[in-house]
């Protein structure tokens, strides 16, 4: 199953970027959200090979999902692989300039299961893909909005 979506933002390529991958506000992001975050590998700054071990709730249940930034091209591309039990994520964020003032992100996550229980839950997101997709587009224009006033603010 493929999800994709993307927004305009106004803002240059680089700050964009640079936001995007300000992965200690992310942490914080997350964490607000009651989700559980440790940082692995990795040195100071982002690179190839960093991760995360996260404990979230989904249906009422306890989850862990380990994330990898397995591709990171400054300042166009990161790809993160995720796995939770037996579900395979690959998530591609690209960037692109469109002016020098305005760029476009995009986003692309592909789910895989790869045990019969993540079948069949990635058959029931089948089932509700309109849904999906319009609450995936809704919070990542959500993102790109507070992205947007964020970089405003620190201009």
């Amino acid at each position: 199953m493929e999800i994709t979506t993307r927004e305009d933002i106004e803002a240059p390529l680089d700050r964009v970027f640079a936001e995007a991958t300000d992965f200690d506000h992310l942490e914080r992001q997350v964490m607000r959200r009651g989700i559980e975050v440790r940082r692995s590998g990795g040195g100071s700054g982002p690179a190839e090979g960093m991760g995360w071990q996260t404990v979230f709730r989904f249906r009422g249940k306890p989850r862990e999902a380990d994330i990898t930034l397995t591709e990171y091209d400054p300042p166009h591309t990161m790809v993160y692989r995720t796995l939770s039990g037996g579900l395979e994520a690959l998530t591609r964020i690209d960037f692109v300039a469109l002016s020098r003032s305005r760029t476009r992100v995009g986003m692309k996550v592909e789910l895989a299961p790869k045990t019969l229980s993540a079948r069949l839950l990635v058959q029931s997101l089948k089932l509700a893909r309109g849904n999906i997709e319009k609450r995936f587009k809704v919070r990542m224009a959500e993102y790109a909005k507070d992205l947007e006033d964020r970089l405003k603010r620190g201009a």
